[in-house]
């Protein structure tokens, strides 16, 4: 349709296999979406479901069965500084590195600027999630919440055309997750950067997304797309956020038939 920008990001019917000692195990059949520039998009179904390996696929670590990833019209055929992850654990930082050093490091190691310029793009993030008091600190006398800022500093610092997050916050305490969504919610106003985020929680998904894809279980078949951009961090409670938590339940559990999942995609998305 004219007037209508290009997918940033286009997946087109990916099914996704891993080989485990007995046998092959699907984890995605024949998923496709489309992420435009500036989307927060969410991937979202339960534990098993693939969105973790769909994920890593797009950041080029997991090669296609079948299907294509395509990023600026471009296909994907392994890692790049394009697309940057920030994982669950908390020990994505090299430990004899300060956290300054951290940020600086890929900056540096991927000839993307110069050590001097590195240093003040590092601050300047490091300021942006509110690091910057700390840039000299070493990561084991951080907490957990803090170290997933500085890896999420590190990876925005690179400027990706994409920002993965695999559920960066799910291992935090209630409190500081939240901290962690107002301050993800922030930069995202502050910078505007495409977000893709996976999660199996449904209140995250819509407070943080504007579109949001739902996976079926095992193996991950697309359920449903939705928009969320009328949710945020406060409009949990209301009455209009607990309904759609629970479509959303109602949909990724109860399972449609193939031509029922079809048809509510197209509402959904509508």
């Amino acid at each position: 349709m004219p007037g209508l920008p290009s997918p940033l990001l286009q997946v087109r019917d990916l099914t996704l296999e891993y080989k485990t000692p007995q046998r092959r195990v699907r984890a995605t059949h024949e998923v496709s979406f489309d992420v435009y520039d500036g989307d927060r998009y969410i991937l979202l179904g339960a534990s098993g479901c693939g969105k973790s390996t769909l994920l890593k696929a797009i950041a080029g670590f997991v090669p296609p069965a079948s299907g294509q990833i395509l990023l600026d019209d471009k296909a994907v055929a392994g890692p790049g500084p394009d697309r940057i992850v920030v994982f669950q654990e908390f020990d994505q930082l090299p430990p004899w590195k300060t956290v300054l050093h951290n940020v600086v490091f890929p900056l540096v190691a991927t000839g993307k600027l110069r050590r001097a310029e590195a240093h003040e793009r590092a601050l300047h993030y490091l300021d942006k999630v509110g690091l910057a008091a700390f840039a000299d600190a070493y990561p084991h006398t951080l907490s957990g919440g803090m170290k997933q800022r500085v890896a999420i500093a590190r990876a925005l610092a690179m400027q990706p055309r994409v920002l993965l997050m695999d559920e960066p916050f799910a291992a935090l305490d209630a409190l500081t997750r939240r901290k962690m969504q107002e301050e993800l919610q922030a930069l995202w106003e502050d910078a505007h950067f495409t977000l893709l985020f996976v999660t199996h929680s449904i209140e995250e998904a819509l407070v943080l997304g504007n579109r949001i894809l739902l996976l079926s279980p095992h193996p991950g078949r697309v359920r449903a797309e939705l928009n969320a951009h009328q949710f945020n961090l406060r409009s949990q409670g209301s009455a209009a956020f607990q309904s759609a938590t629970r479509r959303i339940h109602d949909l990724l559990f109860d399972a449609p038939s193939h031509q029922d999942s079809d048809q509510e995609t197209q509402r959904l998305a509508a």
